[in-house]
């Protein structure tokens, strides 16, 4: 692949409100992360919050927690086709540009899971390619399978939870490397970390992938029926998605108050819990892109977008600084501070690279993890430096 043919596409042709949504995604992930240093190690028995902490940690539970990592899976489904159409429409076989495009992926998944053990981007490398089944579905075909996924979930999840009987953190035991002031045994726990808290754990390595490749079918669709493109002139849609998510949500999120109050053994057969999960993401995507149509909240709004054209280094850099900050080989903060430290130091953190983000695309095309990416998957060289 050495023609111009095989350019990618240009960074002024981007869809906004998809860079849009991935900033936001984003900003949860950071928060989520940095949280999960506050909780990693409580034994939640004997744990007890005051009520500051209580509230901080049902905010983030309610309206980040599992929200970031859906909405980021729904928006590479739209990638995914997004890149596929451009590929084969230039004449190259789309099957074997994806299949090298994962696998590098898949390479700096695995640099990123030594950083941080919950790393995500393995997931989306192995998983896009069965995406790659769905290549030429139409929408309708890609719709109905994400119906039968998302069907079959609450089934799963009730049945993965009750093969998990661990009682105790399957990290703990790793949690003196992460301590450790030698680089190479920090980088080994974010590697046997991955490995035991996500590859070989049921709950992930099942539940969580179904959920995975669900969102990527809903993102293929949105793609094959053109919803994000011309957003604003459909603006009926969007309210659509709107009420229809809030009343699933408001629904699921009172059955679930129920069956907890009147101790109803539901879950044990049929566990809603990520329906929840899904009906919230997909509110809170109908919520921006509503915003977006009134063109209310324009600041922000550039700065989210600016942080979704650099996400995968933006996602890295997150976590190179988080073992910075909280290793033994770095100021090795740990769990030692209360919860609101963690998250006014994400939102710090999230900031800041809002402004470097801005800073380097006036001067490049892409964000440095982007451009080495992009260079090999289409082999060869892609000018970094912008012209003037």
């Amino acid at each position: 692949m050495n023609d111009v043919s095989t350019q990618p596409i240009p960074p002024n042709q981007r869809t906004l409100i998809v860079d849009i949504l991935r900033g936001w995604a984003l900003l949860g992930v950071v928060l989520m992360n940095y949280f999960d240093f506050f909780v990693i190690d409580k034994d939640f028995e004997v744990f007890k919050p005051d009520t500051l902490t209580s509230t901080l940690m049902y905010f983030m539970k309610t309206v980040f927690a599992a929200k970031s990592w859906t909405m980021l899976s729904l928006l590479f489904g739209y990638g995914f086709a997004v890149l596929m159409n451009n590929v084969s429409n230039k004449g190259h076989n789309p099957y074997a540009f994806f299949a090298g495009r994962m696998f590098w992926l898949l390479v700096l998944a695995l640099i990123n899971s030594a950083l941080f053990f919950g790393d995500i981007l393995k997931d989306y490398a192995i998983l896009g390619l069965l995406l790659l089944l769905f290549y030429r579905s139409s929408p309708k075909t890609s719709f109905i399978a994400s119906l039968i996924l998302l069907f079959s979930i609450p089934v799963l999840h009730a049945y993965i939870n009750s093969l998990n009987t661990a009682k105790t953190n399957p990290l703990s035991p790793l949690f003196y490397l992460y301590k450790s002031s030698n680089l190479t045994d920090v980088l080994t726990f974010g590697l046997k970390g991955t490995y035991v808290g996500q590859i070989i754990s049921k709950p992930y390595l099942y539940t969580v992938h179904v959920v995975m490749f669900c969102c990527f079918l809903w993102g293929f669709t949105l793609y094959r029926i053109n919803f994000f493109n011309n957003l604003k002139l459909k603006t009926k849609q969007v309210k659509k998605a709107f009420w229809f998510s809030l009343g699933i949500t408001l629904l699921l999120t009172a059955f679930l108050l129920i069956d907890k109050n009147l101790k109803w053994t539901s879950k044990k057969y049929y566990n809603v819990q990520y329906w929840l999960i899904l009906s919230s993401m997909i509110f809170i995507v109908s919520v921006i892109c509503w915003l977006y149509i009134a063109d209310k909240s324009k600041r922000f709004f550039a700065a989210l977008a600016v942080m979704g054209k650099m996400t995968l280094t933006n996602y890295m850099m997150q976590n190179l600084i988080g073992m910075l900050l909280f290793s033994g080989f770095g100021l090795g903060i740990w769990t030692s501070k209360p919860i609101w430290f963690y998250l006014i130091l994400a939102i710090g953190i999230y900031t800041i690279q809002v402004y470097f983000s801005r800073w380097w695309l006036t001067r490049y095309n892409y964000g440095p993890v982007e451009w080495i990416w992009r260079q090999l998957s289409y082999q060869k060289r892609l000018p970094l430096k912008k012209q003037k």
